[in-house]
Protein backbone atom coordinates (compact mmCIF):
# COMPACT_ATOMS: atom_id res chain seq x y z
CA UNK A 1 0.00 0.00 0.00
CA UNK A 2 2.30 2.35 1.07
CA UNK A 3 4.79 1.41 -2.38
CA UNK A 4 1.51 2.45 -4.70
CA UNK A 5 1.00 5.29 -2.66
CA UNK A 6 4.62 6.65 -2.87
CA UNK A 7 4.40 5.89 -6.96
CA UNK A 8 1.21 7.80 -7.20
CA UNK A 9 2.93 10.48 -5.40
CA UNK A 10 6.03 10.57 -7.43
CA UNK A 11 3.38 10.22 -10.82
CA UNK A 12 1.34 13.38 -9.28
CA UNK A 13 4.72 15.70 -8.50
CA UNK A 14 6.15 14.33 -12.32
CA UNK A 15 3.14 15.60 -13.48
CA UNK A 16 2.68 19.02 -11.82
CA UNK A 17 6.15 19.44 -12.82
CA UNK A 18 5.68 19.11 -16.42
CA UNK A 19 2.09 21.10 -16.17
CA UNK A 20 3.79 23.89 -14.56
CA UNK A 21 6.90 23.83 -16.74
CA UNK A 22 7.01 27.76 -18.44
CA UNK A 23 7.12 28.50 -22.21
CA UNK A 24 9.37 29.73 -24.16
CA UNK A 25 7.18 31.81 -25.63
CA UNK A 26 3.64 32.36 -24.21
CA UNK A 27 0.92 32.78 -26.42
CA UNK A 28 0.01 36.47 -25.69
CA UNK A 29 3.88 37.20 -26.20
CA UNK A 30 3.63 35.79 -29.88
CA UNK A 31 3.17 38.43 -32.24
CA UNK A 32 5.18 40.75 -30.28
CA UNK A 33 7.85 38.22 -30.34
CA UNK A 34 7.87 37.31 -34.12
CA UNK A 35 7.56 41.79 -34.86
CA UNK A 36 10.54 42.68 -32.61
CA UNK A 37 12.58 39.44 -33.73
CA UNK A 38 11.98 41.18 -37.25
CA UNK A 39 14.42 43.83 -36.23
CA UNK A 40 17.34 41.53 -35.26
CA UNK A 41 18.42 40.93 -39.13
CA UNK A 42 18.14 45.08 -39.50
CA UNK A 43 21.35 45.29 -37.40
CA UNK A 44 22.91 42.09 -39.18
CA UNK A 45 22.27 44.05 -42.54
CA UNK A 46 23.99 47.12 -41.32
CA UNK A 47 27.11 45.33 -39.88
CA UNK A 48 27.94 43.54 -42.99
CA UNK A 49 27.06 45.84 -45.96
CA UNK A 50 29.28 48.34 -43.75
CA UNK A 51 32.76 45.66 -43.63
CA UNK A 52 33.21 45.62 -47.18
CA UNK A 53 33.52 49.73 -47.07
CA UNK A 54 36.89 49.55 -45.53
CA UNK A 55 38.43 47.94 -48.31
CA UNK A 56 35.49 50.00 -51.19
CA UNK A 57 36.44 53.51 -49.67
CA UNK A 58 40.44 52.61 -49.26
CA UNK A 59 40.77 52.02 -53.26
CA UNK A 60 38.10 54.68 -54.04
CA UNK A 61 39.51 57.71 -52.06
CA UNK A 62 42.95 56.37 -52.58
CA UNK A 63 43.48 56.30 -48.63
CA UNK A 64 45.29 54.66 -46.17
CA UNK A 65 44.49 51.39 -44.44
CA UNK A 66 44.30 53.59 -41.12
CA UNK A 67 41.75 56.26 -42.56
CA UNK A 68 39.53 53.67 -44.50
CA UNK A 69 39.32 51.95 -41.45
CA UNK A 70 37.52 54.89 -39.46
CA UNK A 71 35.17 53.67 -41.70
CA UNK A 72 34.50 51.07 -38.77
CA UNK A 73 35.30 53.61 -36.03
CA UNK A 74 32.68 56.02 -37.08
CA UNK A 75 30.21 53.37 -37.40
CA UNK A 76 30.36 51.21 -34.18
CA UNK A 77 30.93 54.56 -32.41
CA UNK A 78 26.97 55.25 -32.40
CA UNK A 79 27.01 52.54 -30.21
CA UNK A 80 29.15 54.18 -27.55
CA UNK A 81 27.47 57.65 -27.87
CA UNK A 82 23.83 56.13 -28.13
CA UNK A 83 23.76 52.95 -25.81
CA UNK A 84 23.09 54.74 -22.30
CA UNK A 85 20.74 57.48 -23.46
CA UNK A 86 18.71 54.57 -25.06
CA UNK A 87 18.20 53.07 -22.06
CA UNK A 88 17.03 56.24 -20.51
CA UNK A 89 15.20 57.29 -22.62
CA UNK A 90 13.40 53.74 -22.87
CA UNK A 91 13.36 53.83 -18.83
CA UNK A 92 11.00 56.75 -18.81
CA UNK A 93 8.84 55.87 -21.79
CA UNK A 94 8.70 52.52 -23.48
CA UNK A 95 10.07 49.78 -25.43
CA UNK A 96 7.99 50.69 -28.46
CA UNK A 97 8.98 54.50 -28.38
CA UNK A 98 13.01 53.33 -28.30
CA UNK A 99 12.01 51.23 -31.33
CA UNK A 100 9.93 53.66 -32.96
CA UNK A 101 13.24 56.76 -32.51
CA UNK A 102 15.90 53.98 -33.23
CA UNK A 103 13.97 53.18 -36.78
CA UNK A 104 13.94 56.61 -37.45
CA UNK A 105 17.34 57.30 -36.74
CA UNK A 106 18.10 54.22 -38.79
CA UNK A 107 16.45 55.54 -41.98
CA UNK A 108 17.66 58.75 -41.65
CA UNK A 109 21.47 57.61 -41.90
CA UNK A 110 20.47 55.67 -44.84
CA UNK A 111 19.28 58.25 -46.85
CA UNK A 112 22.56 60.43 -45.82
CA UNK A 113 24.26 58.17 -48.13
CA UNK A 114 22.42 60.84 -50.94
CA UNK A 115 23.85 63.75 -50.62
CA UNK A 116 27.22 62.31 -48.80
CA UNK A 117 27.18 60.44 -52.56
CA UNK A 118 26.60 63.44 -54.39
CA UNK A 119 29.09 65.67 -52.61
CA UNK A 120 32.10 63.11 -52.80
CA UNK A 121 33.03 63.60 -49.25
CA UNK A 122 34.50 60.82 -47.43
CA UNK A 123 33.93 62.53 -44.45
CA UNK A 124 30.55 62.98 -44.64
CA UNK A 125 29.80 58.88 -45.19
CA UNK A 126 31.17 58.23 -41.59
CA UNK A 127 28.66 61.33 -40.19
CA UNK A 128 25.72 58.71 -42.22
CA UNK A 129 27.11 55.29 -40.53
CA UNK A 130 27.35 57.36 -36.91
CA UNK A 131 24.03 58.48 -37.49
CA UNK A 132 23.14 54.89 -38.84
CA UNK A 133 24.53 53.42 -35.31
CA UNK A 134 23.08 55.70 -33.35
CA UNK A 135 19.97 53.61 -34.41
CA UNK A 136 20.87 50.49 -34.01
CA UNK A 137 22.14 51.49 -30.34
CA UNK A 138 18.33 52.29 -29.62
CA UNK A 139 16.94 48.86 -31.52
CA UNK A 140 19.85 46.93 -29.50
CA UNK A 141 19.02 48.26 -26.42
CA UNK A 142 15.60 47.85 -26.79
CA UNK A 143 15.47 44.69 -28.23
CA UNK A 144 17.50 42.65 -26.26
CA UNK A 145 15.45 43.05 -23.27
CA UNK A 146 12.27 42.94 -24.30
CA UNK A 147 12.74 39.39 -25.56
CA UNK A 148 14.02 38.79 -22.25
CA UNK A 149 10.82 40.14 -20.37
CA UNK A 150 8.42 38.38 -22.82
CA UNK A 151 7.78 35.47 -20.86
CA UNK A 152 9.26 33.31 -17.59
CA UNK A 153 12.95 34.49 -16.04
CA UNK A 154 13.80 30.79 -16.71
CA UNK A 155 13.12 30.65 -20.36
CA UNK A 156 14.49 34.52 -21.15
CA UNK A 157 18.05 33.37 -22.63
CA UNK A 158 16.34 30.55 -24.99
CA UNK A 159 13.78 33.51 -26.27
CA UNK A 160 17.25 35.81 -26.77
CA UNK A 161 19.37 33.26 -28.68
CA UNK A 162 15.96 31.81 -30.56
CA UNK A 163 15.62 35.77 -31.84
CA UNK A 164 19.47 36.36 -31.94
CA UNK A 165 19.17 33.36 -34.88
CA UNK A 166 17.64 36.12 -37.12
CA UNK A 167 20.49 37.88 -37.22
CA UNK A 168 22.75 36.23 -39.40
CA UNK A 169 19.97 36.13 -42.12
CA UNK A 170 20.25 39.73 -42.12
CA UNK A 171 24.16 39.30 -42.02
CA UNK A 172 24.46 37.19 -45.29
CA UNK A 173 21.97 39.22 -46.55
CA UNK A 174 24.73 42.51 -46.36
CA UNK A 175 27.03 40.33 -47.50
CA UNK A 176 25.70 39.41 -50.65
CA UNK A 177 24.19 42.55 -51.26
CA UNK A 178 27.69 44.29 -50.82
CA UNK A 179 29.36 41.60 -52.81
CA UNK A 180 26.99 41.47 -55.95
CA UNK A 181 25.76 44.93 -55.51
CA UNK A 182 28.63 46.93 -54.64
CA UNK A 183 32.14 45.19 -54.62
CA UNK A 184 31.49 43.41 -58.39
CA UNK A 185 29.99 46.73 -59.45
CA UNK A 186 32.76 49.35 -58.77
CA UNK A 187 34.57 51.04 -61.44
CA UNK A 188 37.85 50.88 -59.55
CA UNK A 189 37.73 46.96 -59.28
CA UNK A 190 37.20 47.00 -63.28
CA UNK A 191 40.56 49.56 -63.33
CA UNK A 192 42.32 46.47 -60.95
CA UNK A 193 41.41 43.88 -63.60
CA UNK A 194 42.29 45.36 -66.51
CA UNK A 195 46.22 45.81 -64.72
CA UNK A 196 46.38 42.71 -63.83
CA UNK A 197 45.39 41.50 -67.49
CA UNK A 198 47.84 43.54 -68.90
CA UNK A 199 50.69 42.28 -66.25
CA UNK A 200 51.05 38.80 -66.93
CA UNK A 201 53.93 39.24 -64.88
CA UNK A 202 51.74 39.30 -62.09
CA UNK A 203 50.81 36.19 -61.44
CA UNK A 204 54.61 35.13 -60.59
CA UNK A 205 54.47 37.80 -57.88
CA UNK A 206 53.23 37.45 -54.08
CA UNK A 207 49.57 38.78 -54.14
CA UNK A 208 50.89 41.27 -51.34
CA UNK A 209 53.10 42.33 -54.01
CA UNK A 210 50.81 42.65 -56.52
CA UNK A 211 48.15 44.59 -54.43
CA UNK A 212 51.06 47.35 -54.09
CA UNK A 213 51.42 47.67 -57.60
CA UNK A 214 47.68 47.73 -58.52
CA UNK A 215 47.07 50.42 -55.72
CA UNK A 216 50.83 52.51 -57.37
CA UNK A 217 48.61 52.40 -60.82
CA UNK A 218 45.76 53.74 -59.50
CA UNK A 219 47.51 56.93 -57.87
CA UNK A 220 49.46 57.11 -60.83
CA UNK A 221 46.21 57.22 -62.77
CA UNK A 222 44.51 59.31 -60.57
CA UNK A 223 47.38 61.53 -60.80
CA UNK A 224 47.41 61.42 -64.67
CA UNK A 225 44.30 61.91 -65.17
CA UNK A 226 42.09 63.42 -62.85
CA UNK A 227 39.43 64.02 -64.69
CA UNK A 228 38.71 60.34 -65.52
CA UNK A 229 39.26 59.42 -62.07
CA UNK A 230 36.88 61.61 -60.63
CA UNK A 231 34.09 60.56 -63.55
CA UNK A 232 35.43 56.80 -61.87
CA UNK A 233 35.12 58.10 -58.36
CA UNK A 234 31.74 59.46 -58.60
CA UNK A 235 30.72 56.49 -60.26
CA UNK A 236 31.49 54.57 -57.71
CA UNK A 237 30.07 56.34 -55.00
CA UNK A 238 27.03 56.37 -56.57
CA UNK A 239 26.96 52.51 -56.33
CA UNK A 240 27.83 52.14 -52.77
CA UNK A 241 24.33 54.43 -51.81
CA UNK A 242 22.10 52.17 -53.93
CA UNK A 243 21.78 49.30 -51.10
CA UNK A 244 21.28 51.77 -48.33
CA UNK A 245 18.57 54.22 -49.72
CA UNK A 246 16.54 50.86 -50.32
CA UNK A 247 17.34 49.97 -46.88
CA UNK A 248 15.85 53.09 -45.69
CA UNK A 249 12.46 52.07 -47.68
CA UNK A 250 12.63 49.16 -45.88
CA UNK A 251 13.41 50.54 -42.40
CA UNK A 252 10.02 53.57 -43.15
CA UNK A 253 8.07 50.48 -43.78
CA UNK A 254 9.12 48.84 -40.87
CA UNK A 255 8.37 52.38 -38.96
CA UNK A 256 4.67 52.22 -39.56
CA UNK A 257 4.36 48.75 -38.98
CA UNK A 258 5.57 49.52 -35.44
CA UNK A 259 3.52 52.15 -35.09
CA UNK A 260 0.34 51.04 -35.78
CA UNK A 261 1.15 48.22 -33.45
CA UNK A 262 -0.13 47.16 -29.96
CA UNK A 263 3.13 45.82 -28.17
CA UNK A 264 2.72 45.05 -24.66
CA UNK A 265 4.76 47.47 -22.12
CA UNK A 266 6.62 45.09 -19.80
CA UNK A 267 8.63 47.91 -18.23
CA UNK A 268 7.97 48.52 -14.54
CA UNK A 269 6.94 52.28 -14.01
CA UNK A 270 7.06 52.16 -10.38
CA UNK A 271 10.01 53.78 -9.68
CA UNK A 272 10.36 57.02 -11.23
CA UNK A 273 13.90 57.43 -13.26
CA UNK A 274 15.32 60.05 -10.67
CA UNK A 275 19.23 60.85 -10.86
CA UNK A 276 19.17 59.43 -7.02
CA UNK A 277 18.08 55.86 -9.08
CA UNK A 278 20.67 55.83 -11.80
CA UNK A 279 23.29 56.68 -9.28
CA UNK A 280 22.25 53.41 -7.42
CA UNK A 281 21.89 51.57 -10.20
CA UNK A 282 24.96 52.10 -11.90
CA UNK A 283 26.61 51.35 -8.35
CA UNK A 284 24.91 48.21 -8.26
CA UNK A 285 26.26 47.18 -12.05
CA UNK A 286 29.93 48.65 -11.37
CA UNK A 287 29.85 46.90 -8.11
CA UNK A 288 29.14 43.60 -9.67
CA UNK A 289 32.11 41.58 -10.86
CA UNK A 290 30.21 39.66 -13.29
CA UNK A 291 28.90 42.34 -15.06
CA UNK A 292 31.37 44.61 -14.92
CA UNK A 293 33.66 41.80 -16.57
CA UNK A 294 31.49 41.21 -19.28
CA UNK A 295 31.20 44.43 -20.03
CA UNK A 296 35.04 44.16 -20.83
CA UNK A 297 34.90 40.45 -22.76
CA UNK A 298 31.73 42.02 -24.94
CA UNK A 299 34.25 44.98 -25.99
CA UNK A 300 37.03 42.29 -26.49
CA UNK A 301 34.19 39.94 -28.44
CA UNK A 302 32.78 42.93 -30.69
CA UNK A 303 36.69 43.60 -31.59
CA UNK A 304 37.36 40.23 -32.63
CA UNK A 305 34.33 39.72 -34.72
CA UNK A 306 34.72 43.06 -36.37
CA UNK A 307 38.50 42.37 -37.23
CA UNK A 308 38.24 39.07 -38.24
CA UNK A 309 35.16 39.99 -40.68
CA UNK A 310 36.62 43.20 -42.19
CA UNK A 311 39.80 42.12 -43.14
CA UNK A 312 39.30 39.08 -44.35
CA UNK A 313 39.14 40.51 -47.78
CA UNK A 314 42.80 42.39 -47.18
CA UNK A 315 43.66 38.76 -46.25
CA UNK A 316 42.35 37.46 -49.28
CA UNK A 317 43.68 40.31 -51.22
CA UNK A 318 46.96 40.27 -50.07
CA UNK A 319 47.83 37.04 -48.91
CA UNK A 320 45.83 34.84 -51.42
CA UNK A 321 45.18 37.23 -54.74
CA UNK A 322 41.75 37.15 -54.87
CA UNK A 323 39.68 40.39 -56.18
CA UNK A 324 37.83 42.06 -53.32
CA UNK A 325 34.23 40.43 -54.78
CA UNK A 326 35.97 36.66 -54.90
CA UNK A 327 37.48 37.87 -51.32
CA UNK A 328 33.77 39.16 -50.19
CA UNK A 329 32.26 35.39 -51.38
CA UNK A 330 34.63 33.84 -48.38
CA UNK A 331 33.25 36.47 -45.99
CA UNK A 332 29.62 35.17 -47.13
CA UNK A 333 30.94 31.51 -46.42
CA UNK A 334 32.23 32.68 -43.14
CA UNK A 335 28.67 33.75 -42.53
CA UNK A 336 27.15 29.96 -43.25
CA UNK A 337 29.17 28.72 -40.64
CA UNK A 338 28.74 31.32 -38.21
CA UNK A 339 24.77 30.98 -38.35
CA UNK A 340 25.47 26.80 -38.55
CA UNK A 341 27.71 26.46 -35.67
CA UNK A 342 24.57 29.31 -33.35
CA UNK A 343 22.18 26.47 -33.47
CA UNK A 344 24.55 23.63 -32.79
CA UNK A 345 26.16 25.77 -29.91
CA UNK A 346 22.66 26.64 -28.45
CA UNK A 347 21.73 22.41 -28.31
CA UNK A 348 25.11 22.25 -26.78
CA UNK A 349 23.56 24.58 -24.20
CA UNK A 350 21.57 22.32 -23.09
CA UNK A 351 24.34 19.79 -22.07
CA UNK A 352 27.18 21.93 -20.56
CA UNK A 353 27.71 25.44 -19.04
CA UNK A 354 27.61 28.78 -20.57
CA UNK A 355 30.86 29.36 -19.40
CA UNK A 356 32.36 26.24 -20.16
CA UNK A 357 31.15 26.78 -23.74
CA UNK A 358 32.44 30.15 -23.98
CA UNK A 359 36.04 29.26 -23.45
CA UNK A 360 35.88 26.22 -25.31
CA UNK A 361 34.71 28.54 -27.89
CA UNK A 362 37.59 31.50 -27.31
CA UNK A 363 40.19 28.57 -27.38
CA UNK A 364 39.21 27.27 -30.56
CA UNK A 365 39.05 30.85 -31.66
CA UNK A 366 43.10 31.14 -30.68
CA UNK A 367 43.84 28.29 -32.29
CA UNK A 368 42.23 28.80 -35.84
CA UNK A 369 44.29 32.51 -35.43
CA UNK A 370 47.28 31.08 -34.70
CA UNK A 371 46.94 29.12 -37.90
CA UNK A 372 45.78 32.54 -39.53
CA UNK A 373 49.10 34.49 -38.53
CA UNK A 374 51.58 32.09 -39.39
CA UNK A 375 50.27 29.70 -42.16
CA UNK A 376 49.05 31.79 -44.76
CA UNK A 377 47.86 31.62 -48.08
CA UNK A 378 43.96 29.78 -48.60
CA UNK A 379 45.06 27.15 -45.50
CA UNK A 380 45.28 30.89 -43.16
CA UNK A 381 42.01 31.97 -44.74
CA UNK A 382 40.26 28.84 -43.89
CA UNK A 383 41.40 29.02 -40.37
CA UNK A 384 40.28 32.96 -40.41
CA UNK A 385 36.84 32.10 -41.95
CA UNK A 386 36.70 29.37 -39.32
CA UNK A 387 36.91 31.84 -36.49
CA UNK A 388 33.23 32.27 -36.95
CA UNK A 389 32.64 29.05 -35.90
CA UNK A 390 33.35 29.54 -32.79
CA UNK A 391 32.30 33.39 -32.21
CA UNK A 392 28.60 32.49 -33.26
CA UNK A 393 27.52 32.06 -29.64
CA UNK A 394 29.65 34.47 -28.04
CA UNK A 395 27.90 37.64 -27.91
CA UNK A 396 24.47 35.94 -26.59
CA UNK A 397 26.74 34.18 -24.22
CA UNK A 398 28.44 36.92 -22.87
CA UNK A 399 25.39 38.79 -22.71
CA UNK A 400 23.25 36.08 -20.87
CA UNK A 401 25.92 35.63 -18.20
CA UNK A 402 26.24 39.36 -17.53
CA UNK A 403 22.91 39.58 -17.29
CA UNK A 404 22.14 37.35 -15.12
CA UNK A 405 20.37 38.41 -11.52
CA UNK A 406 20.17 42.03 -12.29
CA UNK A 407 16.57 41.97 -12.00
CA UNK A 408 14.88 45.83 -12.64
CA UNK A 409 18.43 47.01 -13.77
CA UNK A 410 18.53 45.13 -16.79
CA UNK A 411 17.50 47.40 -18.81
CA UNK A 412 20.22 49.76 -17.76
CA UNK A 413 22.81 46.88 -17.90
CA UNK A 414 21.75 46.12 -21.22
CA UNK A 415 22.48 49.31 -22.55
CA UNK A 416 26.26 48.88 -20.82
CA UNK A 417 26.60 45.42 -22.92
CA UNK A 418 25.13 47.23 -25.72
CA UNK A 419 27.90 50.19 -25.32
CA UNK A 420 30.42 47.50 -25.32
CA UNK A 421 30.23 47.31 -28.79
CA UNK A 422 32.56 50.32 -29.43
CA UNK A 423 35.20 47.92 -29.34
CA UNK A 424 34.68 47.55 -33.01
CA UNK A 425 35.33 50.92 -33.73
CA UNK A 426 38.40 51.47 -31.64
CA UNK A 427 40.44 47.68 -32.60
CA UNK A 428 39.89 48.04 -36.57
CA UNK A 429 42.11 51.07 -37.14
CA UNK A 430 44.58 49.87 -34.94
CA UNK A 431 44.91 46.71 -36.81
CA UNK A 432 44.65 48.70 -40.13
CA UNK A 433 47.65 51.51 -38.48
CA UNK A 434 49.70 47.73 -37.98
CA UNK A 435 48.94 47.10 -41.45
CA UNK A 436 50.38 50.13 -42.59
CA UNK A 437 53.33 49.90 -40.44
CA UNK A 438 54.71 46.51 -42.08
CA UNK A 439 55.37 42.88 -40.89
CA UNK A 440 55.86 42.58 -36.87
CA UNK A 441 57.01 38.70 -37.17
CA UNK A 442 59.90 38.65 -39.91
CA UNK A 443 58.49 37.96 -43.34
CA UNK A 444 55.41 37.26 -42.79
CA UNK A 445 52.76 39.74 -44.40
CA UNK A 446 51.34 42.72 -42.26
CA UNK A 447 47.93 41.57 -42.94
CA UNK A 448 48.36 38.23 -41.50
CA UNK A 449 50.42 39.37 -38.86
CA UNK A 450 47.77 42.35 -37.86
CA UNK A 451 45.81 39.31 -36.44
CA UNK A 452 47.55 39.26 -33.44
CA UNK A 453 45.00 41.43 -31.92
CA UNK A 454 42.06 39.37 -32.85
CA UNK A 455 44.10 36.64 -30.78
CA UNK A 456 44.73 38.95 -27.69
CA UNK A 457 40.39 39.23 -27.39
CA UNK A 458 40.52 35.60 -27.53
CA UNK A 459 41.83 34.96 -24.91
CA UNK A 460 40.42 37.90 -22.96
CA UNK A 461 36.85 36.17 -23.59
CA UNK A 462 38.79 32.68 -22.38
CA UNK A 463 39.37 34.49 -18.94
CA UNK A 464 36.00 35.40 -19.02
CA UNK A 465 34.41 32.23 -19.60
CA UNK A 466 36.51 30.64 -16.77
CA UNK A 467 35.88 33.24 -14.29
CA UNK A 468 32.36 32.85 -15.06
CA UNK A 469 32.22 29.37 -14.70
CA UNK A 470 34.66 28.76 -11.75
CA UNK A 471 34.35 31.90 -9.85
CA UNK A 472 30.99 33.86 -11.14
CA UNK A 473 28.91 30.54 -10.73
CA UNK A 474 30.05 29.77 -7.23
Amino acid sequence: MNSITSSEAVTKQTELTTAVKPEIISKEYILPFILVAALFPLWGFANDITNPLVKAFKDIFLITNVQSSMVQFAFYLGYGIMAIPAAIFIRRFSYKSGILLGLGLYALGALLFLPASMTGQFNFFLLALCVITCGLALLETTANPYVLSMGSPETSTQRLNLAQAFNPIGSLGGMFVASNYILSELKVEGFRAAELAAHPEYTEMLPSVVDGKLTEALSNFASSDTVAHQAMQAADLVTVRGPYIAIAVVVSLLFCVFLFSKLPDTISHDEPLTKKVLKNTFSRLIGNARYREGVIAQAFYVGAQIMCWTFVIHYGMTSVGLSAAEAQQYNMIAMGIFLASRFICTFMLGFIQPGQLLLALASGGMILTIGTIFIGGMTGLYCLIGTSACMSLMFPTIYGIALKDTGDDASLASAGLVMAIVGGALMPPLQGSMIDAGSIIGNIPAVQTSFVLPFICFIAIAIYGYRAHKIHNA
